[in-house]
């Protein structure tokens, strides 16, 4: 859980960049001094009360550092509301340094220095020698197939294995004839998601520690017999520690003018609450997204990754990439993923619909709903004996930003949910 972020963006800009170094870094810390505007979804974040997680509140977490309590809260002690702007100086001034000196500054210079002192006073597990000898993990991507289409997304412990199983499943079925989120549909996703879940929780964790079947749970034969499963009528259960996936992540979709795309998908897993006097940034809390059950998959063990939802995802036809997606939202990423690429491959949508269209989940034995699905269709699953739970938000569960590219356009679709958007930058 060493912070990686800095390096892992200065090593994808050796290989595949053309900017300098500090021009890259400068856009961010001059957004860092002039502050970002609270939005509704920001707002709906830190307003969680954690009760329901079992976790510390996110306001409490705001509120943990000197930082925290300087920058996103009011003079009078209470949270900054939509409208307000969050400014934040120390961050600035870090990513000013970093921009100057260079990445090695954060893991074996001052920032190194200043990082492991806080540590040292306040108990925290990370020293010099973590921060030193911090090695990026690279990966070849995860690849699969769907009706004709090749899927390359981020292979384990991250979750773009439970998107392509959750997608192989499906291609035994004729989903395109289905109406979209009627019972028939929305049943058959559940079924495929319970059982993408049960797989998810047993088998996924950090490859270095644990044997992830990687093969056997993407093969046909083994997708075409959970398949048949669902059509001969039996119903999954799940038997897992409750879900308390964070919905705080970020995600950007990229195409360029030359064809070159970029899928990435940041998150702190859950915010600590921790952040160093003077540097601005607050720590990840990624300790708390391990299995707390020993000898599982995702169990914690010493320098173990921990498994990650993200999925993000470029789909090629022809071997030219056609769909970039990606998407925040904890472990409703894979589910929500496999939906957005349906609505574009199996019901012909255009990327803003395909995002924007309506969606469940099931990765427990409820299924939660969109509040944007009819209730008679709700009505009629729950004459199925099933359970199902209505989403207060009419735009719910992750968070889809996507470009699909036909005859050399693009157009892209931001899920209305959040704060994010679809546009072309000029050159």
């Amino acid at each position: 859980c060493t912070p990686g972020s800095v390096k892992g963006y200065a090593e994808a800009l050796a290989r595949y960049g053309t900017f300098e170094w500090a021009d890259v870094v400068a856009p961010a810390a001059k957004q860092a001094r002039r502050g970002f505007m609270v939005r509704p979804h920001v707002h709906w974040y830190w307003a969680q009360d954690g009760v329901d997680t079992g976790e510390v509140r996110t306001l409490d977490k705001l509120h943990f550092s000197n930082t925290g309590r300087a920058i996103y809260f009011r003079p009078d002690g209470a949270v900054k509301l939509p409208g307000d702007v969050v400014v934040n100086t120390d961050l600035a001034q870090t990513l000013e340094r970093i921009a100057a000196a260079g990445p090695d500054i954060f893991y074996k210079g001052e920032i190194a220095e200043e990082i492991a002192a806080d540590m040292a006073a306040n108990g925290g597990l990370i020293g010099k020698d973590d921060l030193a000898s911090y090695e990026l993990s690279t990966a070849q991507p995860l690849w699969g197939e769907y009706r004709g289409y090749d899927i390359a997304t981020s292979p384990p412990p991250a979750s773009g294995i439970s998107m392509l199983q959750l997608l192989h499943i499906l291609e035994h079925f004729d989903v395109g004839a289905m109406e979209h989120d009627g019972a028939e549909h929305i049943v058959l996703l559940a079924e495929a998601m319970k059982r993408m879940t049960i797989d998810k929780d047993r088998h996924l964790g950090d490859p270095a520690y644990v044997d992830v079947p990687v093969a056997r749970l993407l093969s046909r034969d083994y997708c075409s017999g959970l398949a048949a499963e669902i059509k001969a009528g039996l119903r999954a259960r799940i038997e897992r520690v409750d879900d308390r996936s964070p919905r705080d992540t970020t995600h950007i979709s990229v195409v360029d003018r030359e064809g070159n795309a970029v899928a990435l998908t940041h998150t702190l897993g859950s915010p600590s609450g921790a952040i160093t006097d003077g540097l601005g940034f607050m720590y990840n809390g990624t300790m708390s997204r391990f299995d707390p059950r020993p000898g599982r998959a995702g169990s914690l063990a010493p320098g173990k990754r921990r498994a990650s939802s993200a999925a993000p995802t470029i789909v090629f036809k022809d071997d030219r990439p056609v769909i970039v997606m990606g998407a925040p939202g904890g472990s409703y990423i894979a589910p929500s993923m496999a939906q957005g690429l349906m609505n574009l491959i199996d019901f012909d949508m255009s990327m803003s619909e395909a995002v924007a269209a309506p969606r469940i989940v099931a990765v427990s034995n409820t299924i939660d709903v969109s509040n944007r699905i009819p209730r008679y269709v709700t009505e009629e699953i729950e004459g199925r004996g099933y359970e199902v739970k209505r989403s207060w938000q009419s735009y719910a569960f992750a968070a889809l930003h996507g470009i699909q590219i036909e005859d050399g356009i693009c157009r892209g679709g931001a899920d209305p949910q959040r704060d994010g958007m679809a546009m072309a930058v000029p050159a």
